[in-house]
This record gives structure tokens, C-alpha cells and sequence, in this order.
């Protein structure tokens, strides 16, 4: 698990260099990973770790809007570093184009033709956009391809 001992390593390097912030968002990631760890009894494989951090990215962004409501600048611009943290140790996410491009890869290679065959394409097409493209926007274009067809 490359990328949890990364974290580590990180989370060293920042206490330091006494980035209190990095430091913070690292071990709230840290301990949002052992957490499922100790939930699933077992250590996480690194497919695993990536999607707890893409889960803490989006409680971060669901605190920023939080904070934006509640008009708290101060918050909002110690969220968004602490999102942009988080988001550096996610793989570079995919285009909108990119994800149509292998939606449609993946209709040909099992040759769906209707929107009922949409849970074959998604189990094959998840696995290859795995932590690069956000599922409801997945959902969209595989639907929006096999409405076409």
C-alpha cells in the first residue's frame, strides 16, 4: 500500500515543518482510513484508501458550502486548502470526453444496445475510472449513450 505510507511520510514531513494544516488534513485522512480498516477487519488495498480520500473530499466540500451559507470566510478558506491537500494525492481526474470515450469502448466490447444492459456496462467500466470520475457523472453518460442507441 503505496499510497497509505505515503500519507505517513507526509504526515511526518508536515509536523516537521510545522504545517499545522497539512499535518491536520493529513491525520484527519489517516484516521478516516484506519476507521474503515477497523469497520472492515481487514487493511485496505490501495483502490480502497483512494476512495475514503475521495470521500473526505466530498465532506470537504460539503463543509465549505456549509460555511459559505453560514457567510464564515475564515472557515471556507481553511476547508478549500485542506480540499486541495486531500485532492493532491487523488489520481488526475478524467475529462468528461475521456469518460464518454470509454463508455463507448466498453458498449462495443459487450455490444449493449439498450438502457436495460446499463448495469453490465457500468460493472465493466467502473473498475477502469476507478477514483478518476465521479459516479453520478458516469451514470449520466452511459444512460445518455444507451438512450442513443
Amino acid at each position: 500500500m503505496v499510497l497509505k505510507e505515503d500519507l505517513q511520510a507526509e504526515l511526518k514531513e508536515a509536523m516537521r515543518s510545522g504545517d499545522h494544516l497539512r499535518r491536520d488534513t493529513i491525520r484527519m485522512a489517516l484516521a478516516a482510513i484506519k476507521l474503515t480498516e477497523v469497520e472492515k477487519r481487514v487493511p485496505l488495498d490501495e483502490s480502497a484508501v483512494l476512495s475514503v480520500l475521495q470521500k473526505e473530499v466530498k465532506i470537504q466540500l460539503e463543509a465549505i458550502e456549509d460555511a459559505k451559507k453560514a457567510g464564515r470566510q475564515d472557515l471556507i478558506k481553511t476547508l478549500e486548502a485542506g480540499q486541495k491537500i486531500l485532492e493532491s494525492y487523488l489520481p488526475e481526474p478524467l475529462s468528461e470526453e475521456e469518460v464518454t470515450q470509454l463508455a463507448q469502448d466498453v458498449i462495443k466490447e459487450i455490444h449493449a444496445q439498450t438502457p436495460q444492459e446499463m448495469g453490465k456496462v457500468m460493472k465493466v467500466l467502473m473498475p477502469r475510472v476507478q477514483g478518476r470520475a465521479d459516479g453520478k457523472i458516469i451514470n449520466q453518460i452511459v444512460r445518455s449513450l444507451l438512450l442513443k442507441e
